[in-house]
């Protein structure tokens, strides 16, 4: 009889007095490949971890893997880190828009070759995956210069591409639009074929077909379930009464809060957007879709000042033009704004209630002595958030869930009569999702503008009323209500 692929025993986990895996035990059977969910925070993240020997552990991982094939295990975390030239992941938020700092990373294609040198790959392979992922269009693209959907779907190319024996990817669809998602099961399914176990983290039902067996980590063990369907999320929300200060209607000069007339973004011969004329009004909920790739974060960093383009464009913001004596400070003391790129290159050593208040000063971190009553609206809010008992804590040590909610309540702190939120509830699960939306609804019951990415039409505040669509950089879909009451 042969042996298990994986067999543990016994297994734990502590960081610090905080215990996260506690005598687990697993025999995972070849010819299975799982998906692995649970509440976000649960442990899922370390138990691969500790399968990829990434981690200290106690108890005892047994792997029975062929010798002569590598990589044997390939854990793909959720999200993707890159350096530059010189090896430096020392990125600061607005870089990616500055083209001539961008020269500093490697392109695509690039990247992609020095990892076939580096791993003694035929870089001919890569190229299928590239194509079954839609990222040719991204081959000649900088690496700080890509979404967080572009970015993910290079951290794929490069697991996939590996064909390990083992692999184990954290969050596989985060970023990444519908039609990605198909093509990276498909894709999954292809390596599974080929003979590669596949343990995904995750609590989508949309899986490959080669997925077969589930668990959830709960409370420290692993639990065999049935279905995708049985796995335990986060609790649904308990409504909270809004704090006083975010009932008061936001000042806006203007009732255009945003016009762009005939906007053009380049990078060299690259056309990001092309010919972008858009209006927005005070009190519209706006939701922004396209693929991977398609120009909504250029977009948006246009509209929220991080983008050096806007200066030369027509672009005129709650009833000034830019570029007619506001500084970006002004501007973004209108706008709260969450993105996957901010939560990716905040300060790590910032805990909950510095975060929150870095809000006020728009800051990443916080560097100024706050006032009393500013000290009360965050206590307020994060109340309101259910954070108040990990406000002392790293933002980085909790859970991707409650980190987002953190971002948000330092999106509204100041109460700003704009929200931008940049695919806000990447990586969570429907009930956080819910949970997240359920909050932006409430906040703009007082007279707030919305700018809301996401992909899926059964994840989106129910505020929505307006709907802007992008392809390859233009405006192909501009639509108000009526077109939204049918979601998916």
């Amino acid at each position: 009889m042969s042996k298990p692929l994986v067999h543990i025993q016994d297994l734990c986990v502590r960081y610090g007095a905080k215990t996260v895996l506690q005598d687990l035990a697993w025999t995972y059977e070849r010819g299975t490949h799982w998906a692995i969910g649970g509440e976000s925070g649960s442990g899922k993240t370390t138990l691969a971890r500790a399968l990829a020997n990434q981690i200290p552990y106690q108890g005892s991982i047994e792997l029975n893997l062929s010798s002569d094939k590598s990589p044997s295990v390939l854990y793909v975390p959720n999200w993707y880190q890159f350096t530059n030239l010189e090896g430096d992941r020392n990125f600061y938020y607005q870089q990616r828009y500055n083209t001539h700092q961008g020269r500093d990373t490697r392109t695509v294609a690039g990247e992609l070759a020095h990892f076939a040198e580096q791993e003694n790959q035929a870089l001919a392979e890569a190229l299928p995956l590239v194509q079954a992922l839609g990222f040719e269009q991204q081959m000649d693209s900088q690496l700080i210069e890509l979404s967080s959907g572009e970015h993910k779907k290079l951290q794929l190319v490069k697991a996939l591409w590996s064909n390990p024996q083992l692999l184990i990817i954290d969050e596989p669809y985060t970023g990444l639009d519908k039609a990605s998602r198909k093509s990276l099961n498909d894709c999954i399914d292809s390596l599974a074929e080929q003979g590669t176990q596949v343990i995904l983290l995750t609590n989508d039902t949309n899986l490959p077909q080669c997925i077969n067996a589930f668990a959830m980590v709960q409370a420290g063990q692993l639990q065999e379930v049935a279905s995708p369907d049985d796995f335990i999320v986060a609790k649904p929300r308990q409504s909270r009464a809004l704090p006083e200060f975010l009932k008061a209607a936001p000042e806006a000069t203007s009732e255009q809060i945003i016009q762009l007339t005939n906007i053009h973004v380049r990078y060299g011969d690259k056309t990001v957007l092309e010919d972008i004329s858009w209006t927005v009004n005070r009190g519209d909920k706006w939701v922004i879709q396209g693929a991977n790739g398609s120009g909504k974060s250029t977009l948006l960093s246009l509209i929220n000042g991080d983008h050096p383009q806007a200066y030369g464009l027509d672009i005129r913001l709650f009833g000034n033009q830019r570029g007619s004596g506001e500084s970006i400070w002004d501007i973004k003391q209108k706008i709260g704004l969450i993105s996957p790129e901010m939560h990716w290159y905040f300060d790590q050593t910032a805990t909950v209630w510095h975060t929150v208040t870095s809000g006020f000063f728009d800051s990443i971190g916080l560097y100024t002595e706050a006032s009393f009553q500013q000290k009360k609206q965050v206590d307020e809010l994060l109340h309101f958030f259910d954070l108040y008992t990990v406000k002392s804590e790293l933002l980085s040590t909790l859970p991707l869930g409650k980190q987002r909610l953190a971002l948000l309540a330092r999106t509204v702190i100041k109460n700003p009569p704009l929200l931008v939120l940049d695919e806000p509830c990447q990586g969570l699960d429907q009930t956080q999702t819910q949970y997240f939306n359920d909050v932006v609804d409430e906040l703009c019951q007082h007279g707030k503008t919305l700018l809301y990415v996401g992909h899926y039409e059964s994840q989106l505040p129910k505020s929505i009323d307006h709907r802007l669509v992008l392809e390859k950089g233009k405006i192909v879909k501009p639509q108000q209500k009526h077109i939204l009451e049918e979601r998916v």
